[in-house]
C-alpha cells in the first residue's frame, strides 16, 4: 500500500496525516459492514446453522432484529506493529507470494508410494525434523495451497491496477517530482557513462574491461609452467 494517492481530480498527491499503514478504528468498521453483508446471503441460502441458545434466530425476523443490533457496539480488529519490523514482515509475506506450498530442497526421498521432506517444528524452537507420507495424502495437503479459480497471490489496486497504471503512474511520478527518464536517455547514458565493474586496490581507480579471454586463450597467452619453479 502507497503511503498516499491522488485526487480524485488528478491534479496533486495526498499524503497521508498520520504515519501508520492503516487506522485501526476505520479498518475495525469496515471489517464490521463486511463480516455482515456477508452473513445476510448465508443466512437467505441456509448455509447458518443456529444451536441451543441461538435457535430462535433461526426465524427471518428474529435474525434480522439481531443483525440491527451488531452496529450498536464498537468491533475490535488486533493490529499492531511486526517484531521484525517492515523488512521481516515483507520477508515473510515473500514465502507465500513467490514460492509453491513447498520447495524442491525440503523433499529428501520418493519409494514405494512414500514422500519423505523435512519441516520446522515451531513448537520445539524450529527443530528441522523428517516427514512421511503416502503419496496420495502428500497430494491432498500439497493440493490444499492451491489457489481457487479467479484468486492470484498478489492483487494490485488503485494507480498499481494493471489497467490503469501505464496512464496513472507517470502522473503520480511527477506530482512527486521524481519522473523517470525515458527509456532511450536511459539507454543512452548507459553507453556514454560505463558502469564500473570494481575498483583498483592500489589507486582506487575505476577499472574497466579492456578485452575478454575463453578459457582456450588464456592458456595459450599465459606463461609456460615450470616444473622446476616450485622447487
Amino acid at each position: 500500500m502507497a503511503p498516499g494517492g491522488l485526487s480524485l481530480d488528478r491534479t496533486h498527491w495526498i499524503q497521508p496525516r498520520c504515519p501508520f499503514f492503516l487506522p485501526v478504528k476505520v479498518l475495525s468498521r469496515v471489517f464490521r459492514g463486511k463480516f455482515v453483508s456477508a452473513l445476510k446471503p448465508n443466512f437467505r441460502q441456509g448455509k447458518l446453522g443456529f444451536y441451543g441458545n441461538l435457535k430462535s434466530l433461526a426465524h427471518p425476523k428474529a435474525f434480522s432484529a439481531w443483525i440491527r443490533t451488531l452496529f450498536r457496539n464498537d468491533w475490535h480488529v488486533y493490529s499492531k506493529r511486526p517484531f521484525g519490523g517492515a523488512e521481516h514482515a515483507l520477508c515473510h509475506l515473500g514465502h507465500y507470494t513467490h514460492r509453491v506450498a513447498i520447495s524442491n530442497h525440503r523433499l529428501v526421498s520418493l519409494a514405494d508410494d512414500q514422500v519423505t521432506f523435512r519441516w520446522r517444528d515451531s513448537a520445539h524452537h524450529n527443530e528441522h525434523k523428517l516427514m512421511t507420507l503416502a503419496l496420495d495424502e502428500f497430494l491432498r495437503r500439497f493440493l490444499l495451497h492451491t489457489l481457487p479459480k479467479g484468486f492470484v497471490r498478489i492483487r494490485h489496486f488503485g494507480f498499481l491496477a494493471n489497467r490503469r497504471r501505464a496512464a496513472l503512474l507517470p502522473i503520480c511520478f511527477q506530482l512527486l517530482g521524481a519522473l523517470p527518464q525515458p527509456q532511450v536517455e536511459q539507454q543512452a547514458s548507459a553507453v556514454k557513462e560505463p558502469r564500473p565493474l570494481w575498483l583498483c586496490p592500489q589507486c582506487g581507480g575505476s577499472m574497466v574491461v579492456i578485452e575478454r579471454l575463453s578459457a582456450a586463450q588464456f592458456q595459450l597467452r599465459s606463461p609456460p609452467f615450470l616444473i622446476g619453479a616450485a622447487a
